[in-house]
């Protein structure tokens, strides 16, 4: 083989890449077939031209001499991003999912009922909802009683559908139990950081804030199992970018939406997402974890409400 030339029949020609056969081509890499074919794969996905020769139990990658200084980088940038980690052994959905969105959809029906009829004579929305008058900052439960209050059936069923969808999503990833009981617990993070820092005429309700922190755990919880894999940056930040987007199509509108509760329960759902899928959760698949955690969710849930219709004089 001359200077210069490349096999003839190979890898560029078959997928395409060689436009020019009569181009000088230049030898990049030798080595083991497995090898040769991986830097193939790096430069086929880069829309780079290569050619692959073996002889005698070698290898040997080609390249057109014209691209040779763009194929030698893309190159080192792979190498240099290190081992591949090692894929997530796939996990198995967990069952319940129907459970729980059942569980959510049930309270927020009940809550609303009890606040049409005025329940033990109690404005249940005055006595659960975000209220940021300086002498119901302290009122923690507030938290939590207002994800299950609504301003209207408008209001109330787009956040059983999305609650619904966004909730057998993550259930079926962590399990019910852990999956409501973590939307619980992000969304009333959120809502306690809205009472701490919104203005004091402020006043908020409903359950879109746990949906959005739903909608973070399950964006930062396929974002942060992607970070160690060795692809292109742009296949990692994909579910970042789709929660960033839902968020800013869903998470803003009129002055009556709560912009700062839906970002918060965002930010609270990705950071808890994020950490569930760096210790490797969920680790344990027995049932009564998760009957534990939904029981303690649904045991918080009322225990702030027995708290807010006692403070209002129930």
């Amino acid at each position: 083989m001359l200077p210069g030339e490349r096999p003839v029949d190979g890898a560029a020609r078959a997928a395409g890449l060689d436009p020019d056969p009569g181009q000088s081509w230049v030898p990049i890499c030798g080595g083991s077939r497995a090898l040769c074919r991986e830097y193939g794969l790096v430069l086929e996905a880069a829309a780079l031209p290569y050619d692959l020769f073996e002889e005698g139990g070698t290898c040997t990658l080609w390249t057109p001499a014209s691209q040779a200084v763009l194929v030698r980088a893309e190159l080192a940038r792979y190498a240099a991003e290190g081992p591949r980690a090692a894929a997530p052994a796939p996990q198995p959905p967990f069952g319940g999912a129907a459970a729980g969105a059942i569980g959510y959809g049930f309270t927020l029906l009940l809550v609303a009922y009890c606040a049409g009829i005025g329940l033990f004579g109690v404005d249940w929305l005055d006595a659960g909802a975000i209220d940021a008058d300086s002498g119901m900052r302290h009122e923690w439960w507030r938290a939590i009683t207002s994800l299950t209050l609504h301003l209207g059936p408008e209001h109330l069923f787009g956040n059983l559908l999305f609650g619904i969808g966004a909730g057998v999503l993550l259930s079926r990833q962590l399990g019910a139990g852990v999956a409501w009981l973590s939307i619980l617990g992000a969304g009333a993070f959120a809502n306690l950081v809205e009472l701490a820092i919104a203005p004091v005429a402020y006043r908020a309700a409903g359950a879109s804030t746990a949906v959005f922190a739903a909608l973070g755990m399950l964006t930062g919880h396929a974002w942060r199992l992607r970070t160690g894999a060795r692809e292109r940056w742009l296949y990692r930040a994909a579910p970042l970018g789709a929660g960033v987007a839902l968020l800013a199509l869903l998470g803003a509108g009129t002055k009556h939406v709560d912009v700062l509760g839906h970002v918060l329960g965002f930010l609270a759902g990705l950071g808890l997402g994020s950490f569930y899928a760096l210790i490797g959760m969920p680790r344990s698949r027995r049932r009564r974890v998760q009957a534990a955690s939904g029981a303690i969710a649904a045991a918080a849930i009322a225990i702030a409400w027995i708290l807010a219709l006692r403070s209002a004089g129930a």
